[in-house]
């Protein structure tokens, strides 16, 4: 062992430590709509953050259009209840699994669209003490959609950053559907990833 650690350069207690510290963000789609754009915002979202390098930092798209969840509280035929269970199995394991979120949503009549309520409303433990941030785009850039967010992340005890990136459908969009995002975007997005980086590290040793 004392050879491999030699040839590695640091010791088995050093590389647990490493992987313990490291700090696991999930970005959020938050729309199943058919032809969303909330698939390219997440992407940009990704690859802005990706590229910043930071230490210990990894991150990971969740495409909410991946869980099938049922209406919470439906009634469920027998036909659809173990692939229902096995949705919300998963979403619940996928969501408890990361150290805090970037919830990516467009806004619906001055709110988030009703999947993505739905979602949230089937967790509890699993994101309490986490720390959030919002990409969001709209008419308004997705603003209300982020107020109406605070609100029921509060519920959950989830901490929201002050900081949020809100692209016009207007002039960050080609036609509104091809997006576009102007350069100014990246000074929030810096903001908010450096914020939701610093509460997620503090609310992870909160958790501990």
């Amino acid at each position: 062992m004392g050879f491999l650690n030699k040839l590695f350069g640091k010791s088995v207690k050093e590389e647990e430590t490493v992987v313990e510290d490291t700090l696991k963000i999930g970005i959020v789609v938050g729309s199943v709509r058919a032809g969303r754009n909330a698939e390219a915002v997440a992407t940009w979202t990704y690859d802005f953050a990706t590229k910043r390098n930071d230490a210990n930092v990894e991150y990971e798209i969740v495409d909410l259009a991946d869980y099938h969840l049922p209406l919470l509280g439906a009634a469920l035929s027998e036909e659809t209840q173990v692939e229902a269970e096995t949705a919300i199995k998963g979403w619940s394991e996928k969501m408890a699994s990361y150290d805090g979120y970037i919830f990516v949503t467009p806004e619906y009549n001055h709110a988030v669209g009703g999947a993505l309520k739905n979602a949230l409303d089937y967790l509890k433990s699993e994101v309490e003490n986490k720390v959030a941030g919002f990409v969001g785009y709209g008419s308004l850039g997705g603003a209300r959609a982020h107020e109406n967010l605070r609100l029921i992340l509060g519920e959950l005890q989830v901490a929201d950053v002050r900081t949020a990136v809100t692209f016009s459908l207007m002039s960050d969009f080609e036609n509104m559907s091809e997006f576009k995002p102007a350069d100014y975007h990246e000074a929030n997005a810096n903001q908010m990833l450096d914020q939701v980086i610093a509460w997620g590290k503090a609310f992870k040793e909160l958790r501990k």
